[in-house]
């Protein structure tokens, strides 16, 4: 009872804030200053008076605003984000469709592989508490932890994909894969990973300080409990002691970390996308904003949300699994 008590509160927590959610990016994009009729006109022949009431009285901005929430509400739920201005005629939940898949690619992986090395860094940092290895790590993490992603990013464009120096240029300055160049099968493959190759790089690097950080000082806490003196007393040998006794214990509160990174994935990283032309959906985001493409923004908004409040979701529930004590509390 005591379990299910726990779940049912945490997913009416996460239904709660998604409501809030809901309402709140129906009046954010509503005091936000221009008019979303005029933009969807804006540049085009038909711009004028009567034309303008009509682009009103389609968008269902001429309606009391309790009505044009509802009307909201029924489009969220059936998925219907209305048209993009920015790609017009485009239906906003094809245009986030088309994008998705570039982003997961890019910052899914990176943000794997951010976390395996981040942890196995920390780890072997915690364990080695105060050696050599642990002092040096510990200032490289802590530096790519601080270090600005779209900053890094731009050096790492000029040395290896501009070529400064002594640096040759290796990889495309940007994009997605070549235009024009009609690859198909393995060579597209191989065409799409070159491209993404800059990016990937700065990711992990920029990401996995996090995890470092988190695992070596949960291990070196961990180290000091009773558990662990126990196991010593015993006997055990310090390999097993580490990765059956102390590891398990301090991955915890990485693991929360962790998934609440994943929820971040769709909103991907907007500068570095933007840095590297990468057309995901940081890049679209980029673009909604530099055209004040409402509708795309509302669409982002509320799919970037519902994605880190699943994540917390998943991740308060697989905690209270690996840590029965959360649930006791």
């Amino acid at each position: 009872m005591g379990t299910r008590r726990y779940l049912l509160g945490k997913i009416a927590q996460a239904l709660l804030t998604l409501v809030f959610v809901l309402v709140f990016n129906f009046f954010l994009f509503r005091v936000i200053p221009g008019d979303p009729a005029a933009l969807l006109l804006r540049g085009s022949a038909a711009f004028n008076p009567q034309n303008l009431e009509q682009a009103k009285h389609d968008l269902g901005l001429d309606r009391p605003l309790p009505t044009q929430f509802v009307v909201y509400v029924e489009d969220t739920l059936t998925l219907n984000f209305g048209q993009s201005f920015y790609l017009r005629g485009q239906p906003v939940s094809r245009v986030i469709g088309d994008k998705i898949w570039p982003t997961l690619l890019l910052v899914g992986l990176s943000t794997i592989a951010s976390t395996i090395i981040g942890l196995i860094i920390g780890i072997y940092g915690g364990w080695k508490h105060g050696s050599t290895f642990d002092v040096t790590s510990l200032g490289f993490t802590l530096f790519a932890y601080a270090m600005p992603e779209f900053w890094f990013g731009i050096i790492i464009l000029m040395m290896f994909a501009g070529g400064v120096g002594i640096f040759p240029s290796l990889f495309p300055t940007g994009g997605y894969e070549t235009p024009a160049a009609g690859l198909t099968g393995f060579s597209h493959a191989i065409d799409v990973l070159n491209h993404m190759a800059l990016p990937f790089f700065v990711l992990t690097v920029a990401y996995l300080g996090e995890y470092a950080i988190i695992m070596r000082n949960s291990l070196i806490e961990i180290l000091g409990d009773d558990f662990i003196v126990t196991a010593r007393a015993k006997g055990l040998r310090e390999k097993e002691i580490l990765w059956r006794h102390s590891v398990p214990n301090a991955l915890l509160p990485t693991m929360t970390v962790t998934l609440l990174s994943l929820g971040f994935v769709f909103s991907g990283a907007i500068t570095i996308e933007y840095v590297f032309s990468w057309p995901g959906l940081g890049w679209l985001t980029v673009q909604a904003i530099d055209n004040k493409d409402f509708p795309l923004l509302q669409g982002l908004f509320l799919l970037f949300s519902a994605a880190v409040i699943i994540a917390n979701l998943v991740a308060d529930v697989l905690y209270s699994y690996l840590d029965p004590r959360v649930r006791a509390a």
